[in-house]
């Protein structure tokens, strides 16, 4: 627990002001979003002129900071369990809204011998065959993202054979950038990072289908006490503008036949 208490720490230290916290809203947002959400932070800053504080990272560990007092505002989850978490805690506004549809994406290193397709056929035989010694995937014990790569593992029956292999990133944006360092065959990760400029050029990627896994929806909260700019962006959040930089970075979006 000594990483709670450090971030814990960390938040009240730099947001111990009331008149900071309320000008400058936390917002706690899941990793998978982060090149998204920088987009759409930068938009809304340039917009409207308001700041925002936002810090990415995996939604378990978010909700147990927010548990022990975290002075988050917003809080976009990469898994609708964890906002009804908070919800139960009775911490939130209300349940909060879906805001995106999250899909997985098999990636690889440009020097990987690990073949790309979404049966995972490639994998299968890649680790066949004694070529795959690191394979990254999010720590599936709270953050979604691994979740959903273990349960995928596991349905195509090569989780237990992986299990030497596996190298766990503390949320899906570290999985990402392990998975594309060079020093892993590969990785499941989300499709978003995959598809974002950052990790494009340094490896290969391919969406897997969504009936692989449970569903990845994404939804968001505001926490009670929210100020008035927490709660602008929450609605910005959900305007066309925010939505078409979700879409443009492979989410799918409410209201569009997911």
């Amino acid at each position: 627990m000594a990483w709670l208490w450090r971030s814990l720490a960390l938040l009240l230290l730099i947001c111990g002001s009331p008149w900071v916290a309320a000008e400058v809203p936390n917002i706690a947002a899941a990793a998978n979003i982060k090149f998204a959400m920088e987009q759409i932070v930068k938009d809304y800053q340039q917009q409207t002129g308001k700041q925002l504080r936002v810090s990415y990272g995996s939604s378990g560990n978010f909700v147990a900071q927010i548990k022990h007092g975290a002075p988050f505002q917003l809080f976009l989850s990469a898994d609708e369990k964890y906002v009804a978490a908070l919800a139960s805690a009775k911490v939130t506004a209300d349940n909060g809204v879906v805001y995106a549809y999250g899909r997985l994406a098999l990636v690889a290193p440009n020097n990987s011998p690990l073949t790309l397709d979404t049966d995972l056929s490639g994998l299968t035989q890649l680790l066949q065959s004694g070529q795959l010694t690191r394979f990254a995937i999010a720590n599936p014990e709270h953050a979604p993202y691994g979740e959903r790569a273990r349960q995928l593992l596991q349905q195509k029956g090569l989780w237990q054979a992986l299990q030497p292999s596996i190298v766990y990133g503390e949320n899906v944006s570290q999985a990402a950038q392990f998975a594309l360092s060079g020093s892993t065959q590969g990785g499941i990760v989300a499709l978003s990072l995959a598809m974002a400029p950052q990790f494009r050029e340094r490896g290969r990627y391919v969406a897997l289908p969504d009936e692989q896994h449970h569903p990845l929806t994404q939804r968001m909260v505001l926490l009670k006490g929210a100020g008035d700019v927490a709660q602008d962006f929450y609605r910005y959040l959900q305007s066309e503008p925010a939505r078409a930089v979700f879409r443009a970075y492979g989410f799918a979006l409410p209201e569009e036949g997911h």
